[in-house]
This record gives structure tokens, C-alpha cells and sequence, in this order.
């Protein structure tokens, strides 16, 4: 996990540093195609010149490399930040409690040069960090866990899924600098990959399970993202329960944080 963010965030950073291809170009140059740091397709109207005209509407898809979110997961036991009592072996430390996600394929149509819609498809990891000395249980009707006479270094309880969002975006015209400002929301739907569990001690070393650890296996809810080329602020939040386990019954996930490649 640790080289795949690292490598998202060398990607990320380079779209940051360098903002968007799109909104660097002379408008010459960008009448042909948008670039979204992948391979992209768009399918349009021509102007004389014989390029797609901007103005105009057309299919836009491909391979991306934009949207990677960085950012904090907490948890919303029925309303409330505090856990009750059947989930308080949950209790974890905030700031080491971290959500990951980026998307590797989008497809949709610009009506305009102000706005688009397009779905797309990626990976999202929520990774929290225990602060008991537990093991949460594999291959269990419900949500079980044990208490350890270990003293972990590193209690990590996950789950990661693939996840597809629908997007509105909506930008700004361009700023005497190139720099457009975007409006970004909508739903998403997400179906789990699997759960783990990793641990460090001086006892055992370094240990990974994997399960589904009764992780919901259909996740759904919505999204909204506010920046400029290359950074922007992100809130995501789950509607539906996190787990399938009936004592969890009401615990749901939010996340909030940056988003690196936005355009």
C-alpha cells in the first residue's frame, strides 16, 4: 500500500506542480483534445481548422490518472462521532485513520466548456487504525474480535472496494493565469474487494489477514469536490451501514481531505 500511494502521489504531485495540461495550452492547441493525464478519446464536432470544436459538445473517455484523494475516515455511529458501547472495540486514532482513492477510467460527455458529466471508475481504501490490542476475527457471522496479550506497534483494520461515481462538473472560464475553478459532486456506488487486517509486534512480526470481515459488499453515496486545477477539497459520505453485521447496525463512514489532479 505504502508504494502505490507513493507512486499516486509522485503522479499527483507532477499534475499539482504542473496544473492542468487542459488549462496550460494555448486555446489553439487544445481545440483538438482534452488532456487528463492518461489516454484520452474525444469525439465531436470539427471547426474549419479541422480540429473539435471546443464550444461545441462532445464524448470525452479514456484512461485517467486524476481524482486521488488523500485524506481522514471517521466514523458516524448513529449520528454521533462517539462509538457506543458494542462498537467501542472500533475505537481508533484519528489521525492515522486515512482514506485513498483515485480513479483509472472515465467516460462522459461536455456539454460546454463550462460543464460536464461522466462516469468513472477507480479504487478506494478506508484504513483504520486501532488503537486496542485486538484482532478482529476472519470467517465469522458477524463482527467478532479478540483481545491479545500483545502490545501491537501497528493494528490496521481495512477494506477496499471499486467504486464509480457519477460527476457534475462544473468549472469556471479560464483566469489571466491559465487556472480555472471546478465544482465537482455526485453520487457513487462501490462494491467491496476485500477486508484486512494488519499487524506489527515484537512477538509475531509483521502479520496480514484477509476477509471480508462483513464489510458491506454494495456501498453507496455521494461525493463533492471544490479546487482549482491540480488541488482541491474533497467530502465524501457513505449512506448505507459499513458493515453487515447486525451489532453494527447504524455505523457509517465519512472522509474529508485533498484531492490531487483535479481537472
Amino acid at each position: 500500500m505504502k508504494t502505490l500511494v507513493l507512486a499516486a502521489m509522485m503522479v499527483s504531485g507532477l499534475t499539482f506542480l504542473t496544473g492542468s495540461a487542459d488549462a496550460q495550452q494555448d486555446s489553439v492547441k487544445r481545440k483538438n483534445k482534452e488532456i487528463n493525464y492518461g489516454v484520452n478519446i474525444s469525439i465531436g464536432k470539427k471547426d474549419s481548422t479541422g480540429r473539435i470544436d471546443p464550444s461545441k459538445g462532445r464524448f470525452v473517455g479514456g484512461i485517467t490518472f486524476t481524482r486521488f484523494d488523500l485524506g481522514f475516515s471517521k466514523l458516524i455511529d448513529n449520528g454521533s462521532f462517539d462509538l457506543k458501547p458494542a462498537n467501542d472495540f472500533l475505537e481508533y486514532k484519528g489521525w492515522k485513520t486515512s482514506t485513498v482513492s483515485f480513479d483509472i477510467i472515465q467516460m462522459g460527455y461536455r456539454f460546454n466548456p463550462n460543464f460536464k458529466i461522466y462516469v468513472a471508475g477507480g479504487f478506494d481504501w478506508t484504513l483504520i487504525r486501532l488503537r486496542k490490542n485486538i484482532t478482529i476475527q476472519k470467517d465469522q457471522p458477524t463482527l467478532t474480535y479478540t483481545t491479545d496479550a500483545i502490545a501491537y506497534s501497528k493494528n490496521r483494520f481495512s477494506s477496499s472496494y471499486f467504486h464509480i461515481p457519477l460527476n457534475f462538473e462544473l468549472r469556471t472560464k479560464e483566469n489571466n493565469k491559465g487556472r480555472r475553478f471546478y465544482v465537482v459532486l455526485g453520487p457513487e456506488v462501490a462494491f467491496l474487494i476485500d477486508g484486512k487486517v494488519k499487524q506489527i509486534s515484537a512477538e509475531n512480526g509483521k502479520q496480514k489477514f484477509k476477509d471480508d470481515y462483513n464489510f458491506t459488499e454494495f456501498r453507496y453515496g455521494g461525493s463533492l469536490r471544490v479546487g482549482t486545477n491540480g488541488l482541491a477539497l474533497f467530502a465524501k459520505y457513505y449512506a448505507n451501514d459499513m458493515f453487515d453485521s447486525a451489532p453494527q447496525k447504524g455505523l457509517k463512514n465519512m472522509s474529508f481531505g485533498l484531492t490531487f489532479g483535479l481537472n
